[in-house]
């Protein structure tokens, strides 16, 4: 191969920017990052943005590397036999690898009347859009949150803190990856700041109405604004350019993190499933696949092979508005023990996530190469006991 590498990575959130970042190692390669949005957003932030307590965004020049060009625009093909990617202004941009890191939204809900009447949250636009329309509601405005993973939970929360009258339709258990007692911990502080909590069987939303929501054990509830925090999709652009994916459209690739379809490009962050078994969505998971999806490029630009990826969890982080939250310890499987912190420690802890989460991409920036993070030994082990079979690359095995 002659001249300068061409890296092209599609998508500007975490996985893209510590991929691009940590490519631009090598002095013969060349990273174009293609993103539609002219600022990087910090997902996790999305219910401050809801409730007006922060934009989430932070201008690329304090997160990029300087080395590499952003493109403001959306790829909306992949031609993986002359490796090029289509823009939307129907530019064309070759590459000799490609890093897919196209994030994730939510799905439609499927409910009816969601779609005329909910809000959904699950990126910058619709969080700023729902934040509008609070801006124009009083203070006790009735609000229903649909979903009790951590964007449900921390928005209610936020809303409930501000004044707002705040159900959390949890549709099952309230945090279900909290160990119980960290979960009834949750449940206290929601309750404290006034989240009514409905959790367990027939608190599923079966039908939203323009001011009520319909249980699916037949309830019906008050409900001015209702905002849907549940579900999770992502984009159909490596369905749709002909590379195989799984049941949501997330790029299969081999542990190593490269296509099963094309050795030339790796995928990281919520839109990849690695041996079909995808990590647990975090920013934190964004960053360490991003950074091994870039070391996977690296290895074969240097005539070595690719690694399988591997990421040690240890923790979650849930905020229960400001002066609340759960730091939650894992094991090494990914499971959640009885050690917890929660109270104001616990905001304090969270806090910090929204500080390294993007600080993690600035030193990067700065310094391609030096982020590091613990592995799983226990990431094939686990492949074997749901699958009955691992993959690293190449071939299934046995």
């Amino acid at each position: 191969m002659s001249g300068k590498i061409r890296v092209v990575v599609i998508g500007g959130g975490f996985a893209g920017v510590m991929a691009a970042n940590r490519l631009t190692r090598r002095g013969d390669v060349t990273v174009t990052m293609v993103n539609p949005r002219p600022n990087f957003v910090v997902r996790l932030r999305l219910h401050h943005v809801v409730a007006g307590s922060h934009d989430a965004v932070v201008d690329y020049r304090d997160v990029l590397a300087h080395g590499v060009r952003l493109v403001g625009d959306t790829v909306t093909e992949i031609d993986p036999a002359r490796r090029r990617v289509t823009l939307a202004t129907d530019d064309l941009v070759d590459y000799d690898y490609l890093v897919y890191a196209v994030g994730s939204a939510s799905t439609e809900p499927g409910v009816p009347g969601a779609a005329e009447f909910a809000y959904p949250m699950a990126t910058l636009e619709t969080a700023q859009r729902l934040r509008a329309v609070i801006v124009g509601r009083p203070a006790a405005t009735t609000v229903t949150v649909v979903g009790a993973g951590p964007t449900g939970i921390e928005t209610a929360a936020e809303l409930a803190h501000r004044g707002h009258r705040v159900t959390l339709a949890c549709g099952g258990e309230l945090g279900a990856y909290l160990h119980p007692r960290a979960r009834r911990s949750a449940a206290r502080s929601l309750t404290r700041i006034g989240v009514n909590v409905l959790a367990g069987p027939g608190t599923d939303v079966a039908q939203v109405g323009r001011d009520t929501v319909r249980l699916g054990d037949g309830r019906t509830l008050p409900s001015t604004v209702t905002i849907w925090a549940a579900g999770f999709g992502v984009p159909d652009l490596a369905a749709r350019s002909g590379l195989r994916t799984d049941a949501i459209g997330r790029l299969l690739t081999d542990e190593t993190l490269t296509s099963i379809d094309d050795e030339r490009i790796v995928a990281a962050g919520d839109c990849v499933a690695p041996s079909g078994l995808p990590y647990r969505m975090s920013a934190y998971t964004a960053s360490c696949l991003g950074a091994h999806a870039a070391d996977s490029v690296l290895r074969r630009i240097a005539g070595a092979s690719a690694e399988p990826a591997s990421v040690f969890f240890g923790a979650m982080c849930v905020g229960l508005g400001p002066r609340a939250g759960i730091y939650q310890v894992a094991n090494r499987d990914d499971i959640a023990t009885r050690l917890f912190v929660d109270g104001r420690l616990g905001a304090k802890l969270k806090a910090l996530t929204y500080k390294f989460s993007v600080s993690h991409l600035a030193k990067e920036a700065r310094e391609p190469g030096s982020h590091r993070w613990l592995g799983n030994d226990r990431r094939q082990r686990l492949l074997q006991a749901e699958t009955g079979r691992v993959r690293t690359s190449g071939a299934w095995s046995a």
